[in-house]
């Protein structure tokens, strides 16, 4: 097998060249990986604990091994889910003004929209912030105490499925900027005092994101139902949908398109060679997020009452606000996250789909980094839609001094959940042509 075939090896110590192997179709059929972005079919050599092995065409990591990743994962998780008891149990944060005072819980961010009949948005605050990621720790705990046990417990497969599809959910790391943006509007108006729950949740978010990052897909699957042989006559160096094969996007396993609809061998997932009408489907997404994004940005999304005068306030309005008065970080952060993130991301997908129509192959791997740019920052637009859903909860004084949600709040949910979907229903493999050229591995 040429180096080109063989997956890059690395650890976070040093680089380690992987074995060398012999011959252009594998002796055994085992460990043989799709690459979920270019859908080169490289065989993977042994890991171990702090190796990845990268694919060769594109970069990206096919497996990542840790030390004891069933024991750490489920330690992780146990103690982000104990951080998220404390964090729903305490005060979240107090706010007091001219002798009136009103403490929040973290679950008030949320039930506070539905009193200004922002039902839509509570339940997407709610879910991102509290829901998922309890369900996902939940997901893990399960699946780890089956592993240690030597026993998988029941429904591990369906569990185990399911994690990738919630992670991109949860939004805890953003909803944190967004409750220090929040903190730093008021302060300057008003006494702001931080509850066991605040800091109960910023450490939820650390371990949340920790037990995201052990998470050894690769083992993990490997362990709870085995890994069955790839199909006969597979060949590494070329591309699966070459073959009639496709790699699993959600465990890995390299399976033949022979039905109609095929599913995973090992754990049921649809499988495409592409994803289908991905490009009409990405194109569809991207125009009804441009049409909302029009009354999110005219209509103002916070409205706010002092001393019987209500003032409301647009995206870009608020941050002109925020520049006048020198909150420049505050400013930076909404402008970047709430303007020039989703008009960023409207014109790079839209970019792309042209691209992948008309000159795929060309400057693959610089394309499909953007996509990955594109699929990373989306989440962050709502930190806007935090930061309205915390002072909505928090600021409720009457007439002297209030913050509600306007109108734009709904429309601009709807732009980023929407990009999101976007980023998701495009296949990054249509930027590459179906062989060409691979660079040798890199081993440092």
């Amino acid at each position: 097998m040429t180096d080109s075939q063989v997956p890059t090896l690395s650890s976070a110590q040093d680089d380690v060249t992987p074995p060398a192997h012999q011959g252009h179709v594998p002796r055994s059929r085992r460990r043989l990986r799709a690459c979920h972005e270019c859908d080169w079919l490289v065989a993977l050599p042994p890991l171990r604990a702090g190796h990845k092995a990268d694919c060769p065409r594109c970069g990206h990591t096919l497996a990542q091994r840790h030390y004891k990743p069933a024991q750490r994962s489920l330690a992780l998780a146990l103690a982000a889910l104990v951080a998220l008891g404390i964090a729903a149990g305490f005060p979240f944060v107090g706010f007091g003004y001219s002798g009136i005072e009103n403490r929040i819980e973290l679950a008030q961010t949320a039930t506070g929209l539905i009193r200004f009949d922002q039902l839509p948005v509570a339940i997407v605050v709610a879910l991102t912030i509290m829901v998922l990621p309890a369900l996902y720790l939940l997901g893990v705990i399960w699946l780890q105490i089956g592993l240690l046990r030597g026993s998988p417990l029941p429904a591990s497969r369906d569990i185990a499925r399911s994690l990738s599809h919630l992670h991109p959910w949860m939004m805890t790391d953003v909803f944190i900027i967004g409750a220090l943006v929040s903190l730093i509007k008021i302060a300057g108006l008003a006494e702001i005092s931080l509850g066991i729950s605040f800091w109960s949740f910023c450490a939820f978010a650390v371990l949340l994101l920790a037990t995201t990052q052990t998470i050894d897909s690769d083992w993990m699957w490997f362990s709870l139902v085995g890994e069955p042989l790839a199909p006969e006559n597979s060949h590494t160096g070329t591309t699966a949908a070459e073959q009639g094969l496709s790699g699993c996007p959600t465990c890995g396993l390299v399976n033949r398109l022979d039905t109609r609809k095929p599913r995973c061998r090992r754990c049921g997932e649809r499988l495409h060679d592409r994803l289908p009408h991905s490009l009409q489907r990405t194109w569809a997404l991207l125009f009804a997020a441009a049409l909302l994004y029009l009354p999110a940005n005219l209509y103002p999304i916070m409205i706010t009452t002092k001393l019987g005068n209500s003032s409301p306030s647009t995206i870009i309005g608020g941050v002109v606000q925020l520049w006048q008065i020198g909150s420049y970080p505050v400013a930076t952060v909404i402008f970047i996250a709430s303007i020039l993130v989703p008009v960023g991301k409207l014109l790079a997908l839209g970019w792309l789909c042209i691209a992948a129509k008309r000159s795929a192959g060309y400057h693959s791997t610089i394309r499909t980094r953007l996509y990955h740019l594109t699929e990373f920052i989306g989440r962050w637009s709502m930190v806007d839609i935090f930061v309205v859903a915390i002072l909505a909860a928090l600021i409720r004084a009457g007439a002297l001094m209030s913050v509600s949600p306007g109108p734009a709040a709904l429309p601009f949910a709807g732009v980023v959940v929407l990009t999101m979907l976007a980023a998701f229903t495009f296949d990054p493999r249509l930027l590459w042509k179906p062989s060409s050229p691979v660079k040798e591995a890199h081993h440092v």
